[in-house]
């Protein structure tokens, strides 16, 4: 019956993801005439679906490195469940509700033209500047990961001043890449993912004989960390509207946004769950040991050095990849805020590849100087200024549907109103829980992040006044105080 019932779920999803699966989401509002793409990138090449699926995939997960901590907080269990259930709560509203307003504006900038769209510009900037911030934060911890998993072949890394040049070195490469240009990084996720996700399903047909399915349902419920459980959940699990700030560099985002998601959310679902369900009934557990970089410890009891070696690289580059698309997301956000008169015009000046320039600099740097915080402090911190900017991203999806009910959909998920704010719902209540869960000095440093954002605005519309700094509006963008408001 459970079998039944999530094949029931899957393909209603497809329907409501895939544009091409039925009329249901075409039948639902009135062509005033799609918007192109920003104008702005169209002499660069775009990003086909294959390549997008993979940047969505390392944007959101990058495979099962960091998915560990779930068992040690809360037993196989509640992770299996975990991995399987949430994302029905979280990962699917976020996805189709990218899918519907990344297809209504498709151009740079995403949830910040959203949020502007419906709440005004200065709430737009708030958006903006707390999911560049956590994006950034989220960002510092790839280089540190990278490292983690190579410390054991190279002791030298494992601190002082070698790691810390190691991360400098790496952050510079890193970004170097993410300057020559969107293409080269969607090709190269593709192939990182492979790469990452191929040993698991090496490890996968090696532990068939070893497995213990009775170890699926083992459950504590007096040993549960329950901050570490959620935390790691939410940090897997979120993000998926962070490909919207690249919509102006896809090919065709009205068709390729909506399949590139749904490929995606079956991916990152598959990814995390099979090799859970292999680490936990091909080996004897003990939670304790469940921590960042167990996977390699359980391919080495599985296969050998030379599966432990492959999930190590695998590992290793996934970080790589997560780092790239993260980096892509950030800056193309600066570019599309400043076409939007909202950042300085400089932020939107692009180099020969077609890549911004001066919002690389600027998320490298972010990247630089919060490398030095811990991996707990960063998925909290991180966590918490996603909040806040889901939050205005709920009260825009819905408000929109209200405010604008006949405006150009290429995507519409076949809800109505009510349908839209019920689907809402779930997802918020995780949100709350999330908030309240924060440490006290996660609280504080995330509420100074977001007054500095409160602040920051007025500062920067003030300079435009004084012309101390020169903004421009992009003509050829779409104007968000059309008369179809």
């Amino acid at each position: 019956m459970k079998q039944r019932s999530l094949l029931s779920s899957k393909r209603t999803l497809a329907e409501m993801v895939d544009p091409s699966s039925g009329e249901a989401a075409a039948a639902d509002y009135v062509e005033l005439g799609e918007r192109p793409s920003s104008p702005k990138s169209e002499k660069y090449q775009k990003v086909s679906v294959i390549p997008l699926v993979f940047l969505i995939f390392y944007e959101v997960s990058g495979g099962p490195f960091g998915v560990e901590d779930s068992v040690k907080a809360a037993g196989p269990l509640l992770a299996l469940l975990g991995f399987l259930l949430v994302p029905f709560v979280w990962s699917v509203p976020e996805a189709l509700i990218t899918a519907e307003l990344g297809t209504m504006f498709p151009e740079n900038g995403g949830y910040v033209v959203w949020v502007s769209s419906a709440l005004g510009p200065y709430w737009g900037f708030q958006q903006g500047w707390m999911k560049w911030l956590s994006g950034v934060i989220d960002n510092a911890l790839y280089p540190v990961l990278f490292l983690d998993y190579l410390k054991s072949a190279i002791p030298a890394l494992e601190n002082g001043l070698p790691r810390t040049v190691a991360v400098l070195v790496l952050t510079v490469v890193l970004t170097y890449m993410s300057y020559r240009g969107l293409t080269i990084v969607g090709w190269v996720a593709i192939f990182l993912g492979v790469f990452s996700l191929l040993p698991f399903t090496f490890m996968g047909f090696i532990a068939i004989p070893r497995l213990n399915p009775a170890t699926w349902f083992i459950m504590d419920l007096d040993k549960i960390d329950w901050t570490l459980y959620l935390n790691t959940l939410f940090w897997n699990l979120n993000y998926w509207d962070s490909i919207s700030t690249l919509t102006g560099e896809v090919e065709n985002p009205s068709k390729t946004l909506p399949k590139g998601l749904f490929y995606a959310l079956l991916l990152v679902v598959f990814g995390y769950f099979f090799p859970l369900l292999v680490g936990t009934g091909a080996v004897p557990l003990n939670r304790e040991l469940w921590t960042d970089g167990y996977f390699s410890n359980i391919a080495k009891m599985l296969g050998g050095v030379w599966l432990l070696t492959w999930v190590q690289a695998a590992a290793a580059l996934s970080n790589m990849g997560m780092f790239l698309a993260e980096m892509s997301s950030d800056s193309f956000q600066l570019e599309g805020m400043a076409s939007r008169g909202m950042l300085p015009e400089l932020f939107a000046k692009r180099s020969r590849y077609g890549t911004p320039l001066v919002g690389i600099l600027f998320s490298a740097s972010g990247v630089i100087l919060l490398s030095w915080l811990s991996f707990q402090e960063i998925i909290a911190a991180e966590n918490f200024l996603y909040c806040f900017g889901m939050i205005m991203e709920f009260i825009a999806f819905v408000k929109l549907r209200i405010d604008r009910p006949a405006e150009s959909r290429p995507y519409k998920i076949p809800v109505g109103t009510a349908g839209a704010i019920l689907m809402c719902i779930p997802p918020t209540l995780l949100i709350l829980v999330v908030l309240a869960i924060a440490s006290f000095k996660v609280m504080v440093v995330s509420m100074v992040a977001v007054m500095i954002g409160l602040a920051l605005e007025p500062c920067l519309r003030y300079s435009e006044r004084k012309r101390w700094l020169k903004f421009t509006m992009n003509p050829d963008l779409y104007d968000l105080c059309s008369p179809y408001q």
